[in-house]
């Protein structure tokens, strides 16, 4: 999977994304500046006319991750994985039952106010 980099015009909106080496040469030439750091972003000084490439959004829905990628044509953009909550819900939950349980058939003697 290749990786690529998100550019941002000078007015915020989102520009065609570039290969790292071409966002490297930006960078150190002072021609843009990083404007997040996940998902990594560049952020360009001078104004630029271009167009967009429709970038599509694909989901991949699973019982214990989803899988996130960014499309532009066949080129895979961006790609994450989301890590659902479900099963760690359930074992806290569990967890608490257990030590409930446990509190309940513990059948300690009754300890008198100290005060």
């Amino acid at each position: 999977m290749s990786i690529f980099i998100f550019v941002l015009d000078t007015n915020k909106r989102p520009l065609t994304p570039c290969k790292p080496s071409v966002a490297h040469k930006l960078l150190t030439a002072g021609k843009a500046a990083v404007f997040r750091r996940f998902p990594f972003t560049i952020i360009l000084k001078k104004a630029v006319t271009a167009t967009i490439e429709s970038i599509s959004l694909k989901l991949d829905p699973g019982s214990k991750t989803t899988g996130i990628a960014l499309l532009q044509g066949e080129k895979v953009i961006f790609g994450a994985e989301l890590t659902h909550r479900g099963q760690a819900i359930k074992a806290s939950l569990d967890s608490r039952r257990t030590l409930r349980r446990g509190r309940r058939n513990r059948h300690t003697r009754y300890r008198q106010a100290r005060f």
